[in-house]
């Protein structure tokens, strides 16, 4: 059976903080439940936890003490326990031997490794999409674009930012490529963090929002060549900014953020 059709993970156009925690909520929902088999209330704190890590509410490197989450929630450690498992197979949470659960802080090799792959793949989907699209999946993308642009010129980071992740929901779907959908999915949940990050950064939207108009009219005109060169080189581009970011040491590192954990303990 192929992917029938793209049901929307963004819960409204417009942003605010609650609507942008509220698509982070859905994002994680609908990964964590395609991926895992585990208990409501694991799955519901999975999905609260793992939208503060993609708002920053919690901050890179941050430990996670599931006494005082288990305070919070009213519930037992286990569940704690089991949530916060699920989002370190994600992506999110890392869990060292014998120390505390702590945000998940990315170095810039597994960046690298991520975005690349991410560009390959995408790449790919959007050749694909361009050889395959209906009518249908031009106009659903056509519309998200439309989001994309109001985004932008009312200068609004997060709306943005969930409207991008819809079109690439939406250009994924048209591939009808279950495989790659599975693997681009667990990528979305690790670089949700950065690109929030990334397309903060000055012309970098404006060169997005650039990519995402070049490929609408390259699916239009069935340009599979062109619309896998332009995905390909959106991601290398936010890749390259994030790079800077990091030389620049805008970006937590997992050295910094041990220091800063040691240093809250003393």
């Amino acid at each position: 059976m192929g992917l029938e059709r793209a049901d929307s993970w963004i819960a409204t156009t417009p942003s605010s903080q609650s609507a942008s925690f509220l698509n982070a909520v859905l994002v994680v929902r609908r990964i964590v439940a395609e991926h895992h088999d585990r208990p409501s209330l694991v799955s519901r704190l999975a999905c609260e936890l793992g939208a503060e890590i993609i708002e920053n509410i919690r901050q890179s490197g941050e430990d996670l003490s599931s006494v005082e989450l288990a305070e919070r929630y009213e519930t037992s450690r286990t569940p704690i326990r089991e949530a916060l498992l699920l989002l370190e197979k994600e992506g999110l949470v890392r869990i060292p031997q014998r120390r505390r659960p702590h945000v998940a802080v990315l170095d810039i090799g597994e960046v690298r490794e991520i975005y690349r792959v991410r560009a390959v793949l995408f790449g790919t989907v959007a050749s694909d999409v361009a050889l395959l699209r209906s009518e249908g999946d031009l106009a659903a993308l056509r519309e998200v674009v439309g989001q994309l642009g109001a985004a932008h010129e009312a200068q609004d980071l997060s709306a943005y930012l969930w409207a991008n992740v819809e079109f690439y929901n939406r250009l994924t779907f048209a591939a009808n490529n279950h495989t790659a959908k599975r693997i681009l999915d667990s990528l979305l949940l690790r670089t949700l963090r950065l690109r929030r990050l990334s397309l903060s950064q000055p012309r970098r939207r404006e060169k997005s929002m650039a990519h995402h108009v070049q490929l609408i009219a390259a699916l239009e005109e069935h340009d599979a060549p062109l619309a896998e060169a332009l995905v390909r080189s959106n991601h290398l581009q936010a890749l390259a900014t994030l790079e800077q970011l990091f030389a620049d040491g805008d970006v937590p590192s997992p050295t910094r953020s041990r220091r800063r954990r040691r240093a809250a303990a003393d």
